[in-house]
């Protein structure tokens, strides 16, 4: 599917989703949040699915540089959106069985991911023993924490944002060690 056609399909199905868990009155947290996810989502998922472009070209760990930088960029504006709109335990259901009902979730963002890894270990690229799918998760949840961890004790708690994309890449340890 082209780039532009999957934004706007990830755009869809927010809308979606959104007319199932709205609160009853319109504006407030759940509607900033859903806007926000209109907004960030696809341009995310974008970067996610760029990575097709980059399969056997320059190094690992400077493909996936930009993708954690941006991981992290998008957990910081996304959660701080979050947070008051899963208030109510109503709200955090119906949250769920639409996201379920409009197919996106976890998998979205790891299923390009670890098909840019799995691609980069045929090619010999990334190391035999890695497993391209918990390493997408690992990736995608360091970039979580660190948006976590910034939004709750400051930016000075830890490393630099980019220090931090830095590290969650080089720790996942992907590229096979040359003696």
């Amino acid at each position: 599917m082209d780039p532009h056609q999957r934004s706007q399909d990830t755009r869809r199905r927010i809308l979606e989703m959104a007319v199932s868990v709205r609160e009853d009155r319109s504006g407030g947290h759940v509607d900033y949040f859903l806007a926000l996810l209109q907004d960030r989502l696809p341009l995310w998922l974008s970067i996610l699915h760029d990575l097709t472009h980059r399969i056997g070209k320059g190094c690992i760990s400077d493909n996936l540089l930009p993708v954690a930088r941006a991981g992290i960029d998008y957990y910081m504006e996304v959660q701080g959106a979050a947070l008051p709109a899963f208030t109510s335990p109503d709200v955090t259901v119906r949250f769920r069985e639409a996201l379920r009902g409009a197919g996106l979730g976890p998998r979205t963002e790891t299923t390009p991911l670890a098909a840019y890894l799995a691609a980069e270990q045929r090619l010999g690229r990334v190391r035999p023993d890695a497993d391209p799918e918990a390493s997408a998760r690992l990736l995608v949840a360091g970039c979580f924490h660190r948006a976590y961890i910034e939004m709750f004790v400051g930016r000075d708690a830890g490393p630099s944002l980019d220090d931090s994309a830095r590290e969650i890449v080089r720790e996942l340890r992907l590229e096979p060690v040359h003696a």
